[in-house]
C-alpha cells in the first residue's frame, strides 16, 4: 500500500464551520451576497467568545444565522460519554453525524492543559501492543472534526484556564491523513483560530519518510514525534506491522531532513515492553539512533490492554535503560502514565464505552 492515503476511507459528509478558514468562509459568504465584515464577526464568536451555536451570535442577522445553521453546521458531534480519572485526566467519546466515533483527552498538569486528539476513526497501523488499532481503520477525520475535538476539550477547562498544548497522539496516524492534519494544525495555531503556539503543538507519526519530509517543507515549527519503539528493524517490524514500509535508516534520514529544514529536534517515543525492547543492548542501540537524529527521547511505560498479553517493563529494567541513555548524554524523559483507570492512557484509546 502506498504512503499516500489521502483518499483512503475519506470522509464523505459535507463541510462544517471548522473545515473553513476566514478566506474560504469569505468566499462562501460572498456567494450569499453577505458583507465581508460578517466573517470576522462569526470567527470571533466561535474562537474568542466560544459560541456553541449560531444563535448566540447576537450581532449577526437572524436570516444569516438561519442559513448558517442549515448549510454550514457548527458543532456536529454529540458527546456520547465523558469520563474523569482520579488524576484529573478527562476523556470524551464523540459521535459524528454518520455514527462514527472518536476519542480525545484532556491532560491537566500544573498550569498546562494539553489536549490529545485523534486524526482517524480507528487506526490502520496495527501496533501489536495498542488498543487503538484492534478494529482497523473505519475512515479519515476531516480537518473540521479534528479541530472540533480540541474545541470540545477546551470546554472542559476551568474558566481561569485555556488549552496550552495540543498533541496529535490520539487514534490514527496523522501523516496518513496529511492534508486534514495540516489544515487542523494551521487553524489551531492561527491567531484568528485557537491561537496555540506552534512549538506547543506536537504531531506524532509511526514513521512515513515522504510525509515527514513534506511536513519539514511546511516550515511550521511544530514538534515532530516519531513512534520508534524499537532500535532495530527486526524488533520494530515484529511489533509495528507498518514498519515494513520504511527502514529505520530511512527514518533517520527523514528526521535529519526535518531538523535541517526546521531547526526543531525530533522526539523519539519509545514504549518499554517487558522482554521485547528493554534490554541494555536496546538502550545502547537507541543512543546511536538518537545521536544520529539529534533527537531527545520520551520513554513510555506500557499501559496494559485487556485483550493483549504484553506487560510493562520491570522497574529495574526501566532504571537501567534510563541510566544508559543519560550516561551517554541523551536528553531523556520518562513520561508519566495518566488516565489509565479510564482507558485514556497512551495506547488505550479504543472508541468504546464500558
Amino acid at each position: 500500500m502506498s504512503e499516500d492515503l489521502e483518499t483512503y476511507h475519506a470522509r464523505p459528509s459535507p463541510q462544517t464551520f471548522f473545515d473553513h478558514t476566514p478566506e474560504s468562509l469569505r468566499e462562501l459568504l460572498q456567494t450569499w451576497a453577505e458583507p465581508v465584515y460578517r466573517v470576522k464577526q462569526i470567527v470571533e464568536w466561535v474562537y474568542i467568545h466560544r459560541a456553541r451555536s449560531y444563535d448566540e451570535m447576537t450581532n449577526v442577522p437572524k436570516k444569516l444565522r438561519e442559513r448558517l445553521i442549515a448549510e454550514l453546521p457548527l458543532y456536529t458531534s454529540a458527546i456520547r460519554a465523558q469520563q474523569e480519572s482520579t488524576d484529573g485526566t478527562a476523556k470524551l467519546l464523540l459521535q459524528w453525524a454518520d455514527g462514527a466515533t472518536s476519542e480525545c483527552v484532556l491532560i491537566p498538569d500544573g498550569d498546562r492543559r494539553t489536549v490529545c486528539i485523534s486524526t482517524q476513526v480507528g487506526c490502520p497501523v496495527g501496533c501489536v501492543f495498542c488498543a487503538s488499532g484492534l478494529n482497523g481503520l473505519q475512515r479519515q477525520l476531516s480537518a473540521g472534526e479534528i479541530i472540533e475535538q480540541a474545541m470540545r476539550i477546551g470546554d472542559l477547562c476551568e474558566a481561569s484556564a485555556r488549552l496550552s498544548n495540543v498533541v496529535f497522539m490520539g487514534i490514527g496516524e496523522p501523516l496518513a491523513n496529511y492534508d486534514a492534519t495540516i489544515r487542523a494544525v494551521r487553524t489551531i495555531n492561527a491567531d484568528w483560530g485557537m491561537g496555540i503556539g506552534a512549538r506547543k503543538i506536537t504531531v506524532s507519526t509511526v514513521g512515513l519518510p515522504k510525509p515527514i519530509r513534506r511536513l519539514a517543507d511546511e516550515q511550521l515549527q511544530i514538534t515532530l514525534a516519531l513512534s520508534l519503539h524499537a532500535p532495530t528493524d527486526e524488533v520494530r517490524r515484529a511489533i509495528i506491522p507498518w514498519a515494513q514500509r520504511a527502514t529505520i535508516e530511512s527514518l533517520v534520514e527523514a528526521c535529519q531532513y526535518y531538523f535541517d529544514r526546521t531547526g526543531r529536534e525530533v522526539t523519539l517515543e519509545y514504549i518499554l515492553l517487558n522482554g521485547l525492547n528493554d534490554a541494555e543492548q536496546h538502550a545502547r542501540q537507541l543512543v546511536k539512533l538518537a545521536k544520529a537524529m539529534r533527537s531527545n527521547v520520551n520513554l513510555i511505560a506500557y499501559n496494559p490492554v485487556k485483550e493483549l498479553s504484553y506487560r510493562p517493563s520491570e522497574p529495574a529494567s526501566v532504571r537501567r535503560f534510563l541510566t544508559v541513555l543519560r550516561d551517554k548524554g541523551i536528553n531523556v524523559h520518562l513520561r508519566p502514565s495518566r488516565g489509565g483507570d479510564i482507558d485514556a492512557a497512551c495506547g488505550q484509546l479504543r472508541r468504546r464505552v464500558e
